[in-house]
């Protein structure tokens, strides 16, 4: 378990001062994935190093199970480096060095015995499907196979916390799409916990389970994946959900909302019960429902998104209609002429 209490850093500089992070509060529990979004210079690479104290907060306190990391020496610092594990955008490989080599590096330093090390490295390059890959060396590589090894080198040491700082940022996304999946396979498998600083809402949509949102060293939004890109709040987290779940009216329904004069027109959330609902009016209401846009996508195996429902009927039942949506807080609004 990770856990920010009160956080802020602040970097100083002669007679400047940045605030990069401002009095963070956050919790990430064993066995997340964890996503952090934001744009450029809004503090996520500052706040993921902090967790492993390559940075140390200007004030307030940040826990690893339970235990403040300031309460430690350098020694026992690094013994808590070597089970948080980390990933970067640009791979960070020795070029020098072939990639069995590479992903002995951290072994190696912990002095572990050389068939040990063999053993580990053997296991780690099967793991991530690039067991022929051993004497080859990084310039050989393509950027996925490049952060696969990436990834092996960084499970060396059996972490029980992966942080990856905009680790697909710089694959395309077929690629990227392969790297989420081994990154969801480790989660699964060895129930390590990840924290995924990004700034693509798609990485979020795809593995994370929570996601905290950041805006100039603060955090503007945080919860569950499903619950932030169904019902964003700040401005900033509309803009990101807007890149997968586009909510903005199609003009031939905005036409139509200006032609039709007997109808409403509700933009409801997408949910399970929405059929149950849309039947019984249908059914016992005797409304006439027509769906004129969907906008649904697939989060966590989970649908969200909404739907553009034209209903029409009597004053009275679509009153009701109305009423029945807002009730189990399924009406995102109603659209007038």
């Amino acid at each position: 378990m990770i856990e920010f209490k009160n956080v802020s850093k602040i970097y100083r500089r002669k007679d400047q001062e940045t605030i990069a992070l401002k009095n963070i509060n956050l919790r990430i529990n064993k066995g997340e994935i964890f996503g952090v979004i934001g744009f450029s210079g809004a503090g996520k690479s500052t706040l993921v190093r902090l967790i492993n104290y390559l940075e140390k907060p200007t004030s307030g306190e940040v826990l690893i199970e339970g235990k403040n990391l300031s309460a430690y020496n350098e020694a026992q610092l690094r013994k808590v480096r070597k089970n948080i594990g980390m990933i970067f955008q640009h791979f960070n490989l020795l070029h020098s060095k072939t990639i069995y080599e590479n992903i002995a590096m951290p072994l190696i330093l912990s002095k572990m015995p050389k068939e040990q090390i063999k053993e580990r490295v053997r296991e780690l390059l099967r793991f991530v499907g690039l067991e022929d890959k051993e004497k080859s060396y990084p310039n050989e590589l393509s950027g996925g196979e490049k952060q696969r090894i990436g990834i092996a080198r960084a499970l060396a040491t059996n972490p029980s916390i992966l942080l990856c700082d905009e680790a697909t940022s710089a694959l395309d996304p077929q690629t990227t799409d392969s790297i989420l999946e081994l990154l969801k396979k480790i989660n699964e498998e060895y129930d390590i916990t990840i924290v995924m600083i990004t700034h693509e809402m798609s990485v979020i949509q795809k593995i994370c389970h929570k996601v905290a949102v950041m805006e100039k060293g603060k955090i503007i939004e945080k919860g569950d994946v499903e619950k932030v890109f169904s019902q964003p709040h700040q401005s900033t987290t509309k803009n990101f959900v807007k890149t997968i779940i586009d909510d903005s009216i199609p003009q031939k329904v905005s036409e139509l909302i200006r032609i039709e004069t007997n109808s409403r027109f509700l933009v409801v959330e997408f949910r399970d019960n929405l059929n149950e609902k849309i039947n019984r009016w249908i059914r016992e209401w005797d409304l006439n429902v027509n769906i004129v846009h969907a906008s649904v996508h697939e989060i966590k195996e989970k649908r969200v998104g909404f739907l553009i429902l034209q209903i029409s009927g009597s004053k009275e039942k679509m009153e009701l209609a109305n009423y029945d949506v807002q009730r189990d807080a399924l009406l995102i609004k109603e659209l007038y002429r």
